[in-house]
């Protein structure tokens, strides 16, 4: 028996018919202000991501901000990390959440051992 999936209550294939304004009001209110401010910056990515389905490159993008919204659902996106561009395949789960959520800046600190000199008891070797 396969779990059916919802959204604050709502089924997946409602909220995908929403428009933006009925979909923001199942948001947080954070969220909500979030979207209603960025509307026009959200029309021109859903535009773009339109425009490069047709080309088939991968959506890139720097907005990290950008909260995700039904449009995005099954879409691969390729978020900017500050270094790369992070592919993300957005699910139903990340619904309300920002893009950067999910792209990491931060990696773990791997230290390695130390180098000649660094401690006493190698300050006193030779380099060769």
């Amino acid at each position: 028996m396969v779990k059916e999936i919802k959204y604050r209550g709502k089924k997946i294939e409602e909220i995908k018919k929403m428009d933006l304004r009925d979909f923001s009001n199942l948001l947080k209110s954070r969220a909500r202000r979030s979207l209603i401010r960025q509307s026009n910056v959200l029309d021109k990515f859903l535009k773009k991501m339109e425009k490069k389905k047709k080309d088939e490159k991968p959506i890139k993008t720097h907005l990290r901000d950008l909260i995700i919204v039904p449009a995005m659902l099954g879409k691969t996106i390729h978020i900017h990390n500050g270094k790369e561009f992070i592919p993300i395949k957005i699910n139903e789960e990340m619904l309300g959440h920002r893009l950067g959520e999910f792209a990491v800046t931060r990696q773990g600190v791997k230290h390695g051992a130390a180098g000649i000199g660094a401690t006493r008891s190698t300050a006193f070797l030779s380099v060769k």
